[in-house]
This record gives structure tokens, sequence and C-alpha cells, in this order.
């Protein structure tokens, strides 16, 4: 009798990574660790398998949102990154930076928008906000600056056009160094007013 071939290691990767991304497109999870352990528990995949990268995840993301919804995703994907120059025009006083899955073009519909603020008077950002009447939450986000160092920085949750955006506060000089994004490990891409400008008149 012949034996049923075993499943090679990467093509349980590349599985997971399939099963990882689906779920973070049709449930708009953004969080990798999360989607790649239920990805793992759907596939009955042990405890001990290797999980794909977060950076192979995405890369499946962007397959799946080719594939199964190319005009869905560019609809919405345009809308957030508009919506993202909105918020950026009233933050412009502290010099604004886009960053994450809305910049990388692979934010889910309901994604929330990313953005990093300098200044090193958080309660600035609020007073602006206040002024500008915008309601805003207080929050944190937890950000790696280098291999060994993770900080928690303050940030402010507000609401533009029915999209949730968080501005993460940064010191003044922290606009020199972007931190390490989750996504692969190097320096999180960060894009200013400007460059989103052009991005969106292009056609982007």
């Amino acid at each position: 009798m012949t034996r049923p071939r075993a499943i090679r290691g990467d093509d349980v990767r590349r599985a997971l990574a399939q099963e990882a991304a689906r779920i973070m497109a049709e449930h708009g999870v953004d969080d990798y660790g999360f989607a790649k352990r239920k990805a793992a528990e759907r596939l009955g995949v042990g405890e001990h398998a290797v999980l794909p990268k977060n950076s192979e995840v995405e890369a499946a993301l962007v397959e799946y949102q080719r594939l199964f919804a190319p005009e869905t995703h560019a609809h919405s994907l345009a809308s957030q990154r508009h919506v993202a120059l909105e918020a950026m025009r009233i933050l412009e006083p502290f010099e604004p930076r886009l960053v994450g899955a809305v910049l990388a073009g692979t934010a889910t519909e309901h994604q929330e928008i990313l953005l990093h603020v300098f200044s090193d008077s958080p309660e600035a950002v609020t007073f602006l906000l206040m002024d500008a009447g915008v309601h805003y939450r207080i929050g944190a986000r937890k950000v790696k600056l280098n291999a060994d160092r993770t900080e928690h920085y303050p940030s402010v949750e507000f609401t533009v056009d029915g999209y949730d955006v968080e501005a993460t506060v940064f010191p003044t000089d922290g606009i020199r160094q972007a931190p390490l994004s989750p996504t692969d490990g190097k320096p999180m891409r960060r894009m200013g007013t400007f460059d989103l400008e052009m991005l969106l008149g292009a056609g982007a």
C-alpha cells in the first residue's frame, strides 16, 4: 500500500499564510499573530509547526485582494487614503506621516488609518483637535524602536468621515528615525502630506 505523501514544511507555511490572509481580508483582522494562530487552528496544524513570517502573510494578502476583490479593494483603499490626507491636514502643525497598511496598500475595508505625528507635548495635539472640534480618545501604542528596545507612546484616536484614525505621538526628534515595522522588521515607511497628495493625484 502506498503511503500518502507527507506535506512539506514550506507547503504548510504557504497554506497557513493564505488562510491567515483570507481571515484578515474577510474579517478585517489587522493582527498578524492572531490571524496566523487562527489559521493554524482552522487547518489543524500542530503547535510545533513553523508559522509563516508576517511578510509572507502580507504577500498572500496582496494576492488575495488582487484575485478576489480588486475593484472593491481599490475603491476602499482610495477612500482610506483620502481620509488619511484629510486627517493629516488637520494635524499639519505636527508634521504627520501616514504609515501602515493604508500606505502599503494592503488595508482591509474597515482597517484603522495609522499616522505618526511629532510633538514634545502630546497635549498640544489634543488641544489642536479640540480647537478643530474633533472628538478624540487618548490611547497608547507599543512601538519597537530597534531589536532590543520597545516603548509605549501616547496616541490620539478619532474618526474622520466614518473612518477610525490613530495618531501616535512621537517626540519632535522622532521624525529622524522610523520605528521597526511589525511586518518585516525594517524601518517603517512613512509618507508626508505632500507625497500623499502626489500619490492620490496620480490615481493610486
